[in-house]
Formats: structure tokens, C-alpha cells, sequence
């Protein structure tokens, strides 16, 4: 290098300790003992920069930091609150243990440069950003190469991004966006910049390390009822995948937890700290600001009209496209209040497609994720609130009573990975954008189904379902088990923990573990003990049931088509046969996830294979199909589809009540087929709780509107309500059948107890 070459080093410092500040000078005396050239100095000061930003020449610019290695020897802490509420900063440590660290443990003290630029390399980069303050860039330069060289040394967990805000406002693009904004909505110039920046403050994740521990310690704190159970197959494709390209994390949401289930599971497998898309409803003390500040993104629910809002939003999540980070958020929404994944909600989704577009990232990975557990405490407020109840509103005293209920051992949390989705790929597949997201929503449920498991606490509630309000003993117990395992494992389904559902020990765990918990009941006095679901648990039963409901719909549809060509007498067995199945496909199309047509034309014959090999052969007559539907074990219709028909029910009937017009209190509406559902219950016309449900009704009243038999002035909507009533009513009385046929093998079963439990009288759990 000539001397016209030679650049000045200066190493820019921020605000230290004394500890700190002696460490420094030791380790820049050994680089002026090694390059024998005298070392300088810059704090990161208004003044120092300032005064730097003002030189004549171009001296290299190294930013220096003095951090502290995390305690590996302490193990995992936070299952005591006072634990959770004291962890400390793992990298910037107090002054005495500063002191302390540095007198026993010295190794844990290092010095870290950031990458060096020139001065006139960061002038002309500030000019590229459409200029600004030199000062204020260089300070925000340091700080973000200085976190790179921390994420070398400490890896992912420590991703911290510093001055978001003032990456996004101080450029060019910013101003030329509010410029535009202005004229678009007839407002000031600053009025508008005013309130992006009150939004992206609002928004934008103010990450520190002190308070991603804390919240790491309290996560292990509030999730400590279960033992995580993480499908790690797909990681090391994850971890590939993310070296180029933003993760989008979108995992099912059943609980409140979810969130602090998902991150320690990613920590362990090497990945960073997700930026997580939450709702502002739980922005508040002490969760709210700790939580903003290690990752959450708080997102108001409503923002429909408010353009400076919904802009500001979209450059935020390009701005984290193009630094590399990662997001999250639930695609159903909300938590599902059934148990099944709820349809996808396309907000979010559509500011990631157009903040894509508009960044700088060649791609980005949408990943699928499903979130499963055993036992949930919040699952009985959810199904009070199915029943009508009001929501509970979040707080502090919610929280607290929340936390507690986590003292007890719930079982299992289970995380499966599914195929990630390439968002490039998926936009290019429709020309209309719209279009283009809606079929990626659906595709990323598609997915999350594919790898939820099946828990042997999900395939005993299935049991106790479709059964009205009987009691099972033990061997019919097994009888109606035995046959849904070997249907599980022939059909190699995805069981949670590869658990071994054959094992009679496993689910009398989880047979006894719904004991305990109250769902379930057992009666001693006869003589033969008994089990059976307690009363007003249809709902509760049926949130863990609908955990493995995607895998039985088709077979469910072919066990009613098969009631349809005997009721019906089809003439050509298979064309009749398809159209009925199609038909019940599109009656629940809102309520479930269902393979494209010719996807689903194969699975429907797949499932009939199963039932009987040679049935193409057989439809001849309906006689034949008759032998086939009585040969069936286990009948799944009943237990699926039952509650939901029956629900429809209910809608269709009270909607015949309703007079043609414009005018539909929906609130009021669903609220009277609540009571007319509870009175039918009474009566014994409903079989179940589970039919009880707003969110039922909600969604069977979407089919309606689907049908345009709601907001209707027309007097033809009344005979159409009437044909829409009388489809439903025949496919009642088809899984009605079923029911009954189901209930005709069940009674005639006995034989020995081969659920292994213990005797009557001895002890153990579910007394």
C-alpha cells in the first residue's frame, strides 16, 4: 500500500464502564505493540462524531466492543417466578459482576471489532440513501456491524436489530412514500411523516438482551406444565434455507403459550429469534413491554382505512425482508376455538406478498408449522365461550391466574415442521394477486395439517364421540380403539413422539389423564366399571378430537356416500357416487380443508379400498353396497361429521323463521339458534354439546350467505332456504345411520379387559 493509500485507523468506542474501559486500553496496547503504529480513538458521542464527521481526510473507521460471554455452567433456570423475574442481561453485565467475572472467570471477557469502513464510504453510502445526518449514520453503522460480530461470536439467539426506525425514515424512499401519501390523502407533508413515525414506533420490535432473557426465563416459567416434544426432521433443510433467505414462521394457534412452545424450539436448532406478529390486545404490563422488546410486533386489529398505517406496516416488513430476519405470525388469526384449524386469514399475508415484491430478498420461505398438546387449561373457556359466553378479557389479573394454572403437568407440547413454501414460487402461479394468496393461505393449512399428529389423548376423545351420552367399559373400549389403530397405521399417519398407539398402556394414560382433568368420568358401583364423558365437556372432548380431524373427512364422505347409494339406488354406482361426494365436499367446504378434486377423486378410492378391496366390483346393486357399508370397521361418519350437520341443522331451520329482505341481525341470529340448539338438546333431537357452538353457526351461516340464502329481497330465497334445509336434513338422517350401525356392533361386544387397567379398588390415577 503506498502512502497515498494509507488510511488514518480510528476506533470508535461507545459509553463503557470502568471495567470495561480498562479491558479496552489493555487490548489496544497490544495492537500498537503489534503494528507499531499508534492507536486512536473515537467515543460515539455528538460531539466525537460530529467533530470526525468534519475531517479532511479518510480515515478507516473500526468500531470496538467490549462484551461478556453468557454463564454456560448454570444450566436452565425459571420454573421459580423468582428466577424468571431476575435474569440479567447475559451479555452486558453490572459493574461488580464485571469485577467478578473478570477476577474468576476472564476467558467470558472479549473484545470484538465490527467491520471497518472509510469516512468517504459512509458518506456515499449515506448519499445513496438520499442523505441525512453523517453523525447519526456513523453511530448507526457502528451499532449494526458491532451486532454482526456479536452474532459470529454468540450465534442467532443474539440477532438484535438497534435504530429500525431511524433505518427506514432516514432514506430516500421513506420521503419520497410520504410525499405521495400526502398528495393521495390531501394531507401535510409532515403530518403524515408524523404519523409513520408514531406508527413504526408503535410497531417495530425495540429488541434488547435484557429483555430477551427475561422473557426466556419467563417462558420456561409460564410453559413449565409441559415437556416439549420437537419433530426435528426438517431443521437442517430450515437452517440452509435461512443462510439466504427470510423464514416466515406460520404455526397453527391453539393456546396463549404457543409463542414461548415455538421459540425455544427453534433456539435449540440453531435459528434465530423470530420477529412475532402479535395482536395489541396483549400489549400490556408487564408482558406488553417485555415482550416488544425481544421480538413481538404488536399489530393493531383493525386498520382497514387507515392508509398510513397499512404503508408504514408494509415498509416495516420490507425493511426486515431485506436485513434478513425472520417473522411469524398465525395464519388462522385468532386461537382455534374447536380444535381444527381455522381458514386463513389473508391480512398479514398480503402485506408479506407486497413488501416481497417491493424489497430487495429473491425469495422468501414460508414455513408451516403445527402446534399440538395434550391437555390445554384454557380449552374450558373456550368452549364456554362456543356456548355464548363473553370473551375474557385479557390483563394482568388474567395473566396471573393463567401463569398459575401452569403449575400442573399437562402433558406434552408437540412441534412438527412441515414442507416450507417457496413465496416467489407461489405468486407466480395466478396472475390476479389476490388469487395468488388466497391459494398460499390454503396451501400452508394444507400443510400444517399434513404433519399434525395424532395423540393417543386426541384418539381416545375421538372414542367417547358419536356415541350420544352412553358409557363405555373397558373392552368396548378396546373394540372401538383397535380398529381406528389399525386404520391409523395401515394409512401410516403421523402419531405425536412416534408413540406407539398399539401399546394398551399408552392409552390408558391417556385415558386416565382426561379422568384427572375432569373430561371424562368413572363409575365403580356396577359391576363392571364404566367411563364416560362428563357433563358439558362435548366441546372440550371434541377441541382434542378435532386435532386428527383432517385425517378421517374422506373417509367419513365415502362411509355417507355409500348410505347415499343405497338410500338413492344409484344408477351408475360410481358417476352417482362422485357427484354425492363432491356435494357434501362443497356443503362443508368452509368448515374443513379438502384436496383439489382430482387429489381427492384418488383419496376417495383409496379409502374405499381400504374398506373393501374388490369394491368396484361390488356396486352393482345397492344390496351389494349394503354388505360392503356393514363390513365396515371403525365407522368414522358419526364421530366427524354428526356435530356439524346437526349444527347446520339448527341454522337451516331457524333460517326458515327468518323473512325474505336486506335487513339480518347476525348477532341476534346466531344467538337464537343457540337457544334453539340448547332446547333441542334437552329434547334429545341433538346428540351432543358439541352441535351447541356460535362458531358452528357462524360458519354454517357462511355457507348460507355462500348460497345466497341470507341478505335476499327475492321471495324465491324462502323456497331455496327450504331446498337448503331438506339437504341438510337427509345427510342427518344418513349419519344417523351410520350412528346406529356403529352402535349395533358396539352392543354386541364381549370379552376380556384388554386395556390393561388396574382392578377395582386399587389405586392410581383418575380415582
Amino acid at each position: 500500500m503506498t502512502d497515498a493509500d494509507h488510511h488514518t485507523q480510528i476506533y470508535l468506542t461507545e459509553p463503557m464502564t470502568d471495567t470495561e474501559d480498562r479491558v479496552l486500553r489493555t487490548w489496544l496496547k497490544r495492537r500498537e505493540a503489534e503494528s507499531g503504529e499508534r492507536t486512536v480513538t473515537v467515543a460515539t458521542t455528538d460531539q466525537g462524531l460530529t467533530s470526525l464527521s468534519q475531517r479532511d481526510d479518510d480515515p478507516e473507521l473500526t468500531p470496538v466492543r467490549v462484551v461478556w460471554m453468557p454463564d454456560t455452567g448454570n444450566g436452565h433456570r425459571g420454573h421459580q417466578l423468582r428466577d424468571a423475574l431476575s435474569a440479567r442481561d447475559p451479555l452486558h453485565l453490572g459493574a461488580n459482576a464485571q469485577r467478578r467475572v473478570l477476577r474468576d472467570d476472564p476467558i467470558r471477557c472479549r473484545v470484538i471489532e465490527g467491520d471497518g469502513a472509510t469516512l468517504n464510504e459512509l458518506r456515499d453510502r449515506l448519499a445513496e440513501r438520499g442523505g441525512g445526518s453523517l453523525p447519526d449514520f456513523i453511530r448507526r453503522q457502528a451499532a449494526l456491524t458491532l451486532e454482526r460480530a456479536e452474532r459470529r461470536l454468540l450465534g442467532t439467539q443474539y440477532k438484535v436489530s438497534r435504530f429500525v426506525v431511524e433505518e427506514i425514515t432516514d432514506t430516500g424512499r421513506f420521503t419520497a412514500g410520504v410525499r405521495k401519501l400526502a398528495a393521495q390523502l390531501n394531507l401535510t407533508v409532515a403530518d403524515v411523516e408524523r404519523r409513520a413515525r408514531a406508527d413504526l414506533d408503535e410497531m417495530v420490535a425495540a429488541q434488547s438482551r435484557r429483555a430477551i432473557a427475561l422473557w426466556d426465563q419467563l417462558g420456561r416459567y409460564f410453559s413449565r406444565a409441559y415437556r416439549l416434544d420437537v419433530d426435528t426432521t426438517r431443521f437442517e433443510e430450515l437452517r440452509e434455507l435461512n443462510r439466504e433467505h427470510s423464514l416466515v414462521f406460520l404455526p397453527s394457534h391453539r393456546s396463549y403459550l404457543d409463542p414461548l412452545v415455538l421459540r425455544p424450539a427453534l433456539l435449540a436448532n440453531d435459528l434465530p429469534l423470530n420477529h412475532v406478529m402479535g395482536g395489541i390486545n396483549v400489549d400490556f404490563w408487564p408482558i406488553g413491554p417485555i415482550s416488544k422488546r425481544s421480538g413481538m410486533v404488536f399489530i393493531r386489529r383493525k386498520f382497514g382505512s387507515d392508509e398510513i398505517y397499512k404503508w408504514t406496516l408494509r415498509e416495516y416488513m420490507r425493511f426486515l425482508l431485506n436485513k434478513r430476519f425472520n417473522l411469524e405470525w398465525y395464519i388462522e388469526g385468532g386461537r382455534s376455538r374447536t380444535g381444527k384449524l381455522r381458514p386463513p386469514r389473508y391480512g398479514l399475508l398480503t402485506y408479506l406478498a407486497q413488501a416481497f415484491q417491493e424489497s430487495d430478498a429473491s425469495d422468501v420461505y414460508l414455513v408451516p408449522v403445527s402446534l399440538v398438546y395434550d391437555q390445554l387449561y384454557e380449552v374450558n373457556a373456550m368452549a364456554a365461550e362456543a356456548h355464548g359466553a363473553p370473551k375474557r378479557k385479557e390483563s394482568l389479573r388474567w395473566l396471573v391466574g393463567y401463569v398459575r394454572a401452569q403449575g400442573q403437568r399437562r402433558g406434552v407440547a408437540h412441534v412438527s415442521v412441515g414442507r416450507p413454501l417457496s413465496l416467489r414460487n407461489s405468486l407466480t402461479q395466478e396472475d390476479d394477486l389476490r388469487l395468488a394468496i388466497q391459494k398460499t393461505g390454503i396451501e400452508v393449512s394444507h400443510r400444517i395439517n399434513e404433519v399434525t399428529p395424532i395423540t393417543a389423548s386426541s384418539l381416545v376423545m375421538l372414542a367417547f364421540l358419536g356415541i350420544e351420552d352412553r358409557a363405555l367399559t373397558v373392552p368396548e373400549l378396546s373394540f372401538i380403539l383397535g380398529p381406528m389403530v389399525d386404520y391409523i397405521t395401515a394409512r401410516k399417519l403421523p402419531t405425536a413422539g412416534d408413540v406407539d398407539l398399539t401399546n394398551p398402556q399408552v392409552i390408558r394414560k391417556a385415558l386416565l389423564t382426561h379422568v384427572d382433568a375432569g373430561v371424562l368420568r368413572r363409575f365403580d358401583e356396577g359391576n363392571e366399571r364404566v367411563y364416560y364423558l362428563a357433563k358439558d365437556q362435548g366441546l372440550v372432548a371434541a377441541f382434542y378430537r378435532n386435532n386428527m380431524i383432517h385425517f378421517l373427512l374422506v373417509r367419513a364422505i365415502a362411509e355417507m356416500v355409500m348410505v347415499a347409494a343405497i338410500d338413492e339406488k344409484f344408477a351408475d354406482p360410481l358417476s352417482d357416487g362422485w357427484r354425492e361426494a363432491l356435494r357434501i365436499r362443497d356443503l362443508l367446504k368452509f368448515e374443513f380443508f379438502f384436496s383439489d378434486k382430482n387429489t381427492f377423486r384418488g383419496e376417495l378410492r383409496a379409502e374405499l379400498s381400504l374398506v373393501d378391496p374388490t369394491w368396484e366390483e361390488d356396486l352393482s346393486n345397492p344390496e351389494d353396497v349394503q354388505k360392503i357399508l356393514v363390513q365396515v370397521r371403525p365407522y368414522f361418519a358419526h364421530r366427524v361429521f354428526q356435530p356439524y350437520l346437526e349444527a347446520y341443522e339448527v341454522m337451516a331451520d331457524h333460517l326458515l323463521d327468518v323473512p325474505a329482505g336486506r335487513d339480518f341481525d347476525e348477532k341476534t341470529f346466531v344467538s337464537e339458534c343457540l337457544a334453539l340448539a340448547q332446547q333441542r338438546r334437552l329434547r334429545q333431537q341433538v346428540a351432543s354439546s358439541e352441535s351447541i357452538s356460535s362458531e358452528l353457526f357462524s360458519t354454517a351461516l357462511r355457507l348460507a350467505r355462500n348460497r345466497d340464502l341470507v341478505e335476499s329481497d327475492d321471495l324465491s330465497v324462502l323456497d331455496r332456504r327450504r331446498e337448503f334445509a331438506d339437504e341438510i336434513r337427509t345427510l342427518v338422517r344418513r349419519v344417523r345411520k351410520i350412528r346406529s350401525l356403529a352402535h349395533a356392533k358396539l352392543d354386541e361386544v364381549k370379552g376380556p379387559d384388554s386395556v390393561a387397567e388396574p382392578p377395582k379398588g386399587t389405586t392410581g390415577p383418575g380415582r
